[in-house]
């Protein structure tokens, strides 16, 4: 069966630049969508070009004209969208309305994955203010796609290494720390956490899988599923080191909202459900979702400790 040609909408991003890659290793016509508002950023500049020398296929499109949204999607099976949703650097979820009425008026879209990645919005109801606006926007765009009939797949990947696991899950900094560590509560909540390429890796291989068509993909390998005091374990065996741990019971924790700028408020939000309520893992997944592992076992996954290799003497 030939492969499904691939739309990556935000394909400079964090994550786009990694489904683009894991497109083209799948072996999958790969589409990127080159929006003008790329202005003078020469690094993406010189990004899209990297990935047309590798074979992948510049189309022109802008949120601000429909036609050429509708135009770009008419060329492809699958729209994988990967737009920033985190408010300390780019908010653009809902923009995904507009893709989502280009995708219905083009018609042949046999598979769409909104920016997810992470929480899984449908069990996060009861989410704090303001950080359930990431949730609830989601929500939106989900609404937008059923009610359009479109064919679709959700990828709830958890917490991305980059940003949970080199810092030990530390907020306001992307590196390990040296003499500290502040621990959730009594650390013992499970989380997941995921190498950003395996998140491609596992979405790519969902896209023509019959099995993962209109549910939620959960990345939730069984290795990657640790406590922050597992984690932080796992670093003190790596550098022979004992950090001090300090406890911060979730009351206090809480007490950082106050005097927080929104997106710190947002951050913090988001931290307690992880850390303090175990909302990665505090369910069963059910019969409108499916774990990734087991569907594709043959994926050799980055360990924690593997990835965290990386931090040592930097």
């Amino acid at each position: 069966m030939a492969k499904s040609r691939i739309l990556v909408v935000g394909g400079t991003g964090y994550m786009g630049r990694r489904f683009v890659k894991a497109s083209l290793a799948e072996g999958h016509p790969t589409y990127i969508l080159r929006r003008p508002e790329i202005g003078l950023d020469i690094d993406k500049l010189q990004l899209l070009l990297e990935f047309k020398r590798q074979g992948a296929r510049l189309i022109d499109g802008s949120f601000s004209d429909h036609r050429s949204l509708v135009e770009a999607v008419k060329l492809v099976d699958v729209v994988i969208c990967a737009m920033s949703g985190v408010h300390f650097r780019s908010h653009n979820l809902l923009l995904q309305l507009k893709l989502v009425r280009a995708i219905e008026e083009a018609g042949n879209i046999k598979r769409f994955l909104p920016s997810e990645f992470g929480i899984d919005p449908a069990r996060m109801e009861n989410a704090l203010e303001p950080g359930r606006v990431t949730f609830d926007e989601k929500m939106t765009v989900r609404k937008a796609i059923q009610e359009a009939n479109i064919p679709h797949t959700y990828v709830s990947a958890n917490c991305f290494a980059g940003y949970f696991v080199g810092n030990l899950c530390q907020m306001g900094t992307l590196l390990p720390p040296k003499h500290k560590v502040n621990i959730y509560g009594d650390g013992n909540v499970k989380v997941v956490f995921m190498d950003e390429d395996d998140v491609a890796t596992y979405t790519i291989k969902s896209i023509d899988d019959p099995r993962t068509l209109n549910k939620t993909l959960y990345l939730r390998p069984p290795e990657n599923v640790l406590s922050q005091s597992e984690l932080v374990e796992k670093w003190e065996k790596l550098t022979g080191k004992t950090l001090e741990k300090i406890s911060i019971p979730g009351e206090d924790f809480l007490a950082l909202l106050k005097g927080a700028d929104f997106a710190e408020q947002v951050g913090i939000g988001h931290f307690y459900h992880i850390f303090y309520e175990g909302c990665l893992t505090n369910f069963e997944i059910g019969e409108n979702g499916e774990e990734a592992s087991k569907l594709y076992p043959e994926v050799e996954y980055t360990r924690m400790h593997e990835y965290l290799n990386r931090y040592l003497d930097f």
